[in-house]
C-alpha cells in the first residue's frame, strides 16, 4: 500500500498560482495525498477558487473561511493544530506558489526510511518570471546550535513522520501562546526537532521549483535587497529576539549556552562570538553571524533594540 501523506497548504491571495501548485501536489507519484488548505482572509477570490476546486476533488479538504492570521506561520500553526494525523503515515508542508517535482514526496519518504530520520527537508531551485533559475543549497552539515538561529531550509520542503508530527502537534497545543509569537514556523519546527533529539535529514536533492515574485513573504534571500533586508532584521534585534523566543519555547531558555547571551549586553554578545562556528551551517553565514555579534559588542543596543530583545521567561 502506498504511503498516505497529509499535505498542509497555507494560502493567502494566491489565486494566480494555486492551480499550478495544487496540480503538482495531486500529481505526486508513489503516494496517496490528502491536501488540507487553510485560507487567510483574501481579496483576490482565493476562497471561491478553493471552494470550487474542493467540490470536484475529494482529496482537497478546507477549513472555515474568514479568519485573519496575518502571516503564513499562524496559518500553519492552525493547520497543525486542527488535523488528525493518526490516519496518515507522513505530513508535509506546502507553499501556495511553488511547483513540486512529481516524486518529491516519494523521494522524501525513501530518504526518511533509509536514514531512519524523523523529519526531512531538501534543497530547492528558485525561479523567476523571466525564466531565470538558481539552485539554492541548504544541505550543509548541521552544527550544534544552528537550529536556534536558522531553519533547516524552506518549510515547503518539510516532510515529517507521523510520530514526529503528532508530537509536534501536542507541543504546539501545549505552548500555543508562546508558539504564536514565533514568526517563522519552519524555523520553530526545526528547532523543536533538534532540541528534542529527533533526527533531521537535509537532502542535497532539489525537490521543487521555488517561485520568486513580489508578494513572497519569505523568498530565496538572493540579491542585494534581500541581503540588506536580512542585515536590517539582525541589527534591529529581530533575529536574536526570535532565537530567544524559540529557545524558551523548546525548553532551552535556561540552558548555559542561551543564558550566556540572553541578557542582551556586551558581555553576552562577546560570549556568543566564541560560538559563531556552531550557530550557522553555511560558511558565509558563519562569518556574517560573527560580524553581527561583534557589531552588538561594539554598539550596544539602543532602547528600540532592547525592546526587540525582551523575552518573557
Amino acid at each position: 500500500m502506498q504511503p498516505r501523506v497529509a499535505v498542509l497548504l497555507a494560502a493567502f491571495n494566491g489565486k494566480q498560482w494555486l492551480k499550478e501548485q495544487i496540480d503538482s501536489i495531486l500529481s505526486q507519484e508513489g503516494v496517496m495525498v490528502s491536501l488540507y488548505i487553510n485560507v487567510d482572509q483574501s481579496s483576490d477570490g482565493t476562497e471561491d477558487f478553493i471552494d470550487q476546486l474542493s467540490k470536484s476533488e475529494s482529496r482537497i479538504h478546507t477549513f472555515t473561511y474568514g479568519q485573519h492570521y496575518g502571516g503564513a506561520a499562524a496559518n500553519f500553526y492552525h493547520l497543525i493544530k486542527n488535523i488528525n494525523f493518526n490516519q496518515y503515515d507522513h505530513v508535509a508542508l506546502s507553499d501556495q506558489d511553488d511547483i513540486w517535482l512529481t516524486k518529491k514526496l516519494f523521494t522524501a519518504i525513501v530518504s526518511l526510511n533509509k536514514c531512519n530520520a524523523d523529519a526531512y527537508s531538501s534543497n530547492i531551485t528558485a525561479f523567476w518570471p523571466n525564466g531565470k533559475k538558481l539552485f539554492i543549497n541548504k544541505a550543509q552539515e548541521q552544527v550544534k546550535w544552528d537550529f536556534l538561529f536558522e531553519a533547516a531550509g524552506p518549510g515547503c520542503t518539510y516532510v515529517l513522520t507521523k510520530k514526529f508530527a503528532i508530537n509536534l502537534q501536542n507541543f504546539i497545543l501545549i505552548n500555543w501562546g508562546a508558539v504564536n509569537r514565533i514568526s517563522l514556523h519552519d524555523w520553530l519546527i526545526y528547532a523543536y526537532a533538534r532540541a528534542n533529539g529527533y533526527h533531521w535529514f537535509i537532502d542535497p536533492y532539489s525537490s521543487l521549483l521555488y517561485r520568486q515574485h513580489a508578494n513572497n513573504q519569505v523568498g530565496a534571500n538572493v540579491g542585494l535587497s534581500a541581503f540588506l533586508g536580512r542585515v536590517k532584521k539582525v541589527l534591529n534585534g529581530w533575529g536574536l529576539n526570535q532565537s530567544l523566543l524559540i529557545a524558551n519555547a523548546v525548553g532551552l531558555g535556561t540552558s548555559p549556552f542561551v543564558s550566556s547571551w540572553s541578557k542582551g549586553n556586551r558581555l553576552g554578545y562577546l560570549s556568543l562570538t566564541s560560538h559563531f562556528w556552531q550557530c550557522r551551517r553555511r560558511l558565509k553565514d558563519k562569518f556574517l553571524f560573527l560580524m553581527a555579534c561583534i557589531s552588538f559588542v561594539m554598539l550596544p543596543p539602543n532602547n528600540k533594540q532592547k525592546e526587540h530583545l525582551k523575552v518573557d521567561a
